[in-house]
């Protein structure tokens, strides 16, 4: 009876299972599978229509079948929404017999009076993978210190009538290994990070053009352009992601050759407005001079370019929806002030002396999107054009960036 009624309601689940990037498998209440969704599928190694029907037990490794009906149950006694397995690494078992590790989540629900468990399954091999190569580095960063730990104690031995360099040499090695320990978490933590950062929109972009495909009468038009504008609002946020990730690896290698030219200021500023009109959020608005032809700027373009692009982009970013980004300028005789204020959730005043930190957030932006990487490359560079940049801001009323760059053709 429970797989005549997911016939009947073919269309309804197909669109929403199918547009999720997890595995989504529903079983009824005597384990028996009722649909799956393509990414299931994909994961598991079978073709459309070979689970429907069968056992949930054909998912399972048989090591772990034994003790799965009782965990079944008891889930189901309980009909309570959790995530599968605490305490316990879970396996699935695929078509060819080969065994993965998982993550699974159990979401129980009723229609017309029979019970059903819908579980959102993550292939989790890479993670475990990555996790294990993890444990292998902090291993082998263990040997260096134990090592160079040894190395220093013959040196402290050999040194008895230098005190003083012996101390100091014992300090700096001290320093030097703690500093080593803490570039491999930092690299650990932006590993994590960035892979966050790529999978969150990547996956926001795979939905919408999904759900794109869907509206294809002149009716639907709205919402299809909704879709897509949400489309482009993400591949922007990635090209910028990139866009900070070559500028810190040409900083931190040196690779930075900066380019000095004369051009239009309005240019660059109705080109750097024009980017950030595609990432305005529902009823917010940019004001900005536009009286600015006779303004020419002996600068770096492409970086002048990158480092306004982030800081509206931070305005936009961290404002609500009906909200106006002010964007001011300007131009004293040998000196161009660019300044950008926005009415958003503003700084933590023990967050501020951290902000232009690398990879610092501060604590009421971490659920927003972001590396903490984009204000430290833009204080480098405006420094390294021989100019400034400082703000002022206020929880919950806004923040505002100044940069003052000199103009070097005056």
């Amino acid at each position: 009876m429970s797989r005549e009624f997911f016939k009947e309601n073919h269309s309804v689940f197909n669109t929403l299972f199918e547009a999720a990037s997890e595995g989504v498998i529903v079983v009824d209440s005597t384990q028996i599978i009722v649909t799956a969704n393509q990414a299931a599928l994909h994961m598991f190694g079978y073709e459309r229509g070979e689970l429907v029907g069968q056992h949930l037990n054909i998912l399972i490794p048989p090591a772990y079948k034994p003790n799965h009906s009782k965990h079944f149950k008891e889930f189901l006694s309980h009909s309570e929404k959790r995530q599968m397995g605490h305490g316990r690494e879970l396996f699935g078992i695929k078509k060819d017999g080969n065994q993965f590790p998982v993550e699974a989540g159990l979401n129980p629900f009723r229609i017309d009076g029979k019970d059903f468990v819908m579980s959102l399954i993550v292939d989790i091999t890479v993670r475990k993978e990555n996790q294990q190569r993890i444990r292998e580095l902090n291993a082998e960063l263990e040997d260096k210190i134990k090592v160079r730990t040894k190395e220093l104690r013959e040196t402290v031995e050999n040194l008895e009538q230098e005190i003083s360099k012996r101390k100091e040499a014992e300090k700096r090695i001290k320093l030097a290994l703690k500093q080593e320990k803490e570039l491999n978490e930092l690299k650990t933590k932006f590993l994590s990070l960035v892979s966050h950062e790529f999978k969150t929109p990547l996956s926001g972009i795979l939905t919408s053009a999904t759900l794109a495909e869907k509206y294809v009468t002149g009716e639907q038009q709205e919402k299809r352009e909704k879709h897509l504008r949400t489309i482009k609002n993400k591949v922007h946020y990635l090209n910028n992601i990139l866009n900070d990730f070559l500028s810190l690896e040409r900083l931190e290698s040196g690779n930075v050759n900066y380019k000095y030219s004369s051009f239009s200021l309005n240019k660059v500023i109705n080109d750097v407005i024009y980017n950030a009109n595609v990432t305005l959020k529902y009823g917010q608005e940019i004001e900005y001079p536009r009286d600015l032809d006779e303004v020419t700027l002996y600068q770096d373009e492409k970086i002048l370019d990158l480092v306004l692009s982030n800081l509206i982009g931070n305005a936009i970013k961290y404002s609500p929806e009906n909200s106006t980004i002010h964007f001011r300028i300007e131009d004293n005789d040998n000196m161009v002030i660019f300044e950008v204020s926005d009415e958003g959730m503003g700084i933590p005043e023990k967050d501020q002396k951290h902000i232009f930190e690398r990879y610092f957030r501060a604590e009421n932006a971490l659920l927003n999107q972001g590396t903490g990487i984009g204000l430290n490359i833009v204080k480098v560079h405006v420094e390294n054009m021989g100019g400034k940049i400082h703000f002022k801001s206020e929880e919950n009323k806004g923040s505002t960036f100044t940069v003052q760059l000199p103009n070097y053709e005056r």
